[in-house]
């Protein structure tokens, strides 16, 4: 949940306004007018149809508007140490978009910049058209931010709490009764709602952090590694709820550990050390991470020279020998090539029992991009 707050009380007036404080006022509403203007420019941006080249090289299609986010080789250095090196992507709007990296990856820095806590020390960043550390409080308001740590008040019941980052978000009272009973049924505590947050288990305080970040409704919504702790269970609920949301126009932007979570997004970002390791479609990552298509060969008594025929099938990357009955096929199109190998190993003799083609695990994909390798098959 973010928090924006006025600044201070409001001086009181002056009778008798200076010279000086006349100037002020006449530069502070030429000041208004002109970010007036520019929010009005944005927007007419936002609003225009065509298509666009992206930051990410990227085409944008007719309709589909100004994304959430657009960062362009965005860095964050405390002191001498880069945490966040050259990052460039786009979220588009009404997508799920995951951060996918191991502890100390960068992924919370990444978050904190996009949310105009931290501002970049390198690069260009946008977040619904306007740079974070530059939000007015409407801008955060459009915002909903889930922390990995609980951060309410636990003393305060659960709809005390709910209650609470309603009124911090600015919601007025009509219609906040059903909002939050509507919030804590979508995340099944009200029954709850009297119980003291203090009084709740990790994976029900999970769901009141949740609730505080959709109370508002926001447009974009950041979820720091929503699922850490929890159950399997509990964890299938949220991401279902976080495709509802999806599918309701809202963009989401993950941070996670859970590596096989990469399949539940619509783009994913790897990073490691603060660099960007892949990105793309989740399809599109298991591809960079493999090579190409897996495509496996399995047969009994495989002779030796079976690698040599598969390496002169047309499409076929590369190949190894993944035991002493298989080999591991990497190919441009496995559609393409199975139909090309049956004819290739019939031709030369080589009896097989099976040709398939595989989908490598998420845990696979993330291993071997962690480890940099991207290149294991013999050519």
């Amino acid at each position: 949940m973010s928090i924006s707050a006025r600044s201070g009380v409001e001086p009181a007036s002056d009778p008798n306004p200076s010279p000086n404080a006349e100037r002020e006022r006449s530069q502070a509403a030429n000041d208004l007018a002109e970010r007036a203007q520019q929010t009005q420019r944005e927007d007419a941006l936002a609003g225009k149809q065509g298509t666009e080249t992206r930051t990410d090289g990227r085409q944008r299609q007719p309709g589909s508007g100004e994304p959430a986010v657009s960062a362009v080789e965005i860095g964050r250095k405390f002191g001498d140490v880069e945490v966040v090196k050259d990052l460039t992507f786009d979220v588009d709007r009404g997508t799920i978009f995951g951060i996918i990296g191991p502890s100390g990856g960068g992924k919370t820095t990444t978050i904190r910049m996009l949310l105009g806590v931290l501002r970049p020390t390198s690069g260009q960043l946008h977040v619904l058209g306007r740079e974070p550390s530059r939000f007015r409080r409407r801008d955060r308001e459009r915002l909903g931010y889930m922390p990995q740590l609980f951060v309410l008040f636990p003393e305060l019941s659960v709809h005390e709490n709910l209650d609470f980052a309603a009124s911090v978000y600015g919601m007025g009272w009509f219609g906040r009764g059903k909002r939050l009973r509507r919030v804590l049924e979508l995340v099944d505590l009200w029954d709850a709602r009297k119980r003291p947050a203090a009084q709740l288990s990790g994976g029900m305080q999970r769901r009141l952090e949740l609730a505080a970040t959709l109370v508002h409704n926001p447009e974009v919504i950041f979820l720091d590694e929503p699922t850490a702790g929890i159950d399997p269970v509990l964890r299938a609920r949220f991401w279902e709820h976080f495709r509802e949301l999806r599918d309701e126009g809202r963009t989401l932007i993950v941070t996670t550990q859970y590596v096989t979570e990469a399949e539940y997004c619509d783009r994913i970002l790897v990073l490691k050390d603060g660099e960007r390791v892949a990105d793309g479609p989740p399809e599109d990552v298991r591809r960079q991470a493999m090579g190409g298509e897996v495509v496996t060969v399995s047969g009994e008594d495989l002779p030796s020279r079976s690698t040599a025929v598969i390496r002169g099938v047309e499409g076929v990357l590369g190949a190894r020998w993944a035991g002493q009955d298989q080999v591991e096929v990497i190919v441009d199109d496995a559609g393409t090539a199975v139909p090309l190998l049956i004819d290739a190993l019939r031709e030369a003799n080589v009896e097989v029992d099976e040709i398939s083609e595989q989908h490598p695990s998420f845990d696979d994909v993330f291993v071997r991009l962690m480890g940099g390798d991207r290149a294991p098959i013999d050519k």
